[in-house]
Formats: structure tokens, C-alpha cells, sequence
């Protein structure tokens, strides 16, 4: 019971104040003195540091809440409050390194360092089911109902936000700000595994259809299932399914949560070709 707890909710909520930590520290001590831009919601939020009286912290909290009522309504609520406890922390952090004194004023040294202490801060967060940007959260619904991924969207939406801080700040600003996006999305990748690359899970268990109802409950994805036999344990069910890194943290947490025997394996996908059922069907499991 006690490593339960501390599997399924302490750890979790202690790293994810670690990678706020990371990224606040990463924001403040690098980007901002060099004027150097990150991207999403947090992107925004400096800009409108910049322009406005009104400081950074509190535009990543107001920005962020409608797309974690989003979150929560798509996720659950467990994604919710993780969501809702890292931008809060971030958000604190963000004013307690404001104080601190810069750590370079170069800004090749600040793009570089700064990006790999951002991507590993956000690599962190995600890694443990939390989310310090809500843009994640739209993207990922907006790639449902498209052809597009997630980390297409995401990568449109920075390069409008990188535009508009070319225009205001000058175009090396702009330069320097989509080079530590780079940065910070192969950090990313490698501390949390893939940024949006498909994931395929195969899940090896005694209860196949409530594991795949769950699934699609509480993501809306629908699983193919297929009868298996283990050499020793005997018949088995085989569910396969292709879901985004976002949505990996709750796929362990719901067979861990399913009172039966369950071996899972996740591969990454490069590519997904054919028809991939993204939209909610009434009759997918019946």
C-alpha cells in the first residue's frame, strides 16, 4: 500500500516540481535576459511580459486555465490537478528566479544551455503525467479530429508566436528562439521518450475487454483485441493500440489500476499509415 502511494502520487508530484523547477530556472537565468523566447502559452506570456505592466507568472496562470478545463474534461481528473499543480509551481518559481542574477549574458550559451535545462525541466513534468502549457492540451485534441500530429501543431503554433517576437524584439530574436525550441524538443525527446511520436502499446492480460473499455473511456481510443496463448499461463487477451506520449502516463495507470495480470510493452511509431480511429464511436466495443 505504502509503495502504491509512492509510486502512484507522491513520486509523481515530486518530480514534477523538480522539471517545473528546471524550467522555471532555465527561463529566467537563460531566455529572458538574452530576450530569447520559449514557445506556446509560456512564449506568449513573455511577450506580453515585455509590452505590459503585468508580470509573466500570472499571464502562464490565466492563459493556461481554460485549456486544463479542456485538459480535465478529455484526460480526466487526475491529469488536472497535475496540470494545475506544475503550472503552479512553475509559476511560483518563475518569480523566485527573477531575483537571481543571470547566469550568461551570451547568447549562444544561452540558447544552448537554456534549451537543454528547458527540455529536460518539461521532459521531466511530462514523463510523470503533468503539463506546465496548455497548447499541448489543444494540440492534441485539434490532431483527433486531423490528419495533422500533435507535434506539427505545436510546431505552427511557435512558429507564429517566434513571428510575432520578430517583429516586436527583431528578427535574431526569432532566430535565436526557434533554435532552442530544437533544443529543447530533442531534449525532450530523450528524457521523455519521444516528444509526439505515436507509441504503440500491446497489452498481454485476463480481462482484454475491460482494459480496452477503460481505454476507450477515458481516452477515446479504441484498442484491437486478439486471442492469445501464453506457453505456460494458457489463453490470453492481446489488446494493440496507437496513442500519444500525453496519453501514456494514464494507459499505466489503467492497467495497473485493473486487478488482473497484465504484461505491456510500448514501441515508438515513425510513421502511421491507413485510417487511424481517433473519434468517438458508441458502438466500438459492443
Amino acid at each position: 500500500m505504502l509503495n502504491k502511494l509512492l509510486k502512484d502520487y507522491i513520486l509523481p508530484y515530486l518530480m514534477i516540481a523538480a522539471g517545473a523547477a528546471l524550467a522555471a530556472f532555465s527561463i529566467e537565468e537563460f531566455l529572458v535576459p538574452s530576450t530569447i523566447l520559449d514557445g506556446g502559452i509560456t512564449g506568449i506570456s513573455m511577450i506580453l511580459d515585455r509590452v505590459t505592466p503585468v508580470g509573466m507568472s500570472l499571464y502562464i496562470i490565466v492563459l493556461n486555465l481554460p485549456f486544463l478545463v479542456i485538459g480535465f474534461k478529455q484526460l480526466g481528473i487526475g491529469f488536472f490537478f497535475r496540470g494545475v499543480y506544475g503550472m503552479v509551481v512553475f509559476s511560483i518559481l518563475l518569480e523566485v528566479f527573477s531575483d537571481m542574477n543571470d547566469v550568461t549574458s551570451t547568447e549562444l550559451l544561452a540558447v544552448v544551455f537554456g534549451g537543454i535545462i528547458l527540455g529536460g525541466g518539461v521532459g521531466l513534468v511530462l514523463r510523470f503525467g503533468g503539463c506546465l502549457d496548455g497548447t499541448e492540451i489543444i494540440a492534441l485534441l485539434i490532431s483527433k479530429k486531423t490528419s495533422f500530429s500533435t507535434g506539427q501543431i505545436i510546431l505552427l503554433a511557435n512558429i507564429v508566436i517566434y513571428a510575432c517576437a520578430g517583429l516586436l524584439f527583431g528578427w535574431d530574436r526569432a532566430m535565436y528562439s526557434l533554435l532552442t525550441y530544437f533544443i529543447t524538443f530533442k531534449v525532450i525527446d530523450m528524457v521523455e521518450e519521444g516528444l509526439e511520436q505515436g507509441k504503440a502499446i500491446m497489452v498481454i492480460t485476463d480481462d482484454g475487454k475491460y482494459v480496452a473499455e477503460e481505454i476507450y473511456k477515458r481516452l477515446g481510443r479504441t484498442c484491437t483485441l486478439m486471442d492469445g496463448m501464453g506457453l505456460v499461463s494458457g489463453k490470453k487477451d492481446v489488446l494493440y493500440c496507437v496513442i500519444t506520449r500525453m496519453e501514456l502516463s494514464e494507459i499505466k495507470r489503467i492497467v495497473r489500476n485493473s486487478n488482473t495480470s497484465a504484461f505491456v510493452t510500448v514501441t515508438d511509431i515513425s510513421e502511421i499509415i491507413g485510417t487511424h480511429i481517433k473519434l468517438h464511436d458508441e458502438n466500438v466495443l459492443k
